[in-house]
């Protein structure tokens, strides 16, 4: 028997809309896990260009990538300069029902 040819999953070629990106974000952020979210962070660079997107948010690409490492622990300004970069608001909800 032969062994399929099976590629590996780029979530990078899906994200090719603002919609696909919200979506993208809002799961990793439902996870709860800083590491997920930086990924997903970095899909979503890496779909508009991590050259680019390091000079709209005033970073060295080099710097991008480490602030985009799995366990880095970026600034809070850093992460913001980032999201501004990439088009992308954060919004909070609350989780408890509304009371009628």
């Amino acid at each position: 028997m032969n062994k399929a040819d099976i590629s590996r999953f780029d979530p990078v070629e899906y994200l090719d809309s603002e919609e696909k990106i919200t979506a993208y974000i809002s799961a990793a952020l439902d996870e709860d896990d800083p590491d997920l979210l930086l990924a997903a962070i970095a899909d979503v660079a890496k779909a508009r260009g991590m050259a680019k997107v390091a000079t709209d948010a005033g970073l060295g690409r080099e710097s991008l990538y480490k602030t985009l490492t799995p366990g880095s622990k970026p600034r809070y300004e850093t992460v913001a300069k980032l999201l501004k970069a990439l088009n992308i608001k954060l919004v909070a909800t609350s989780d408890r029902p509304k009371i009628a």
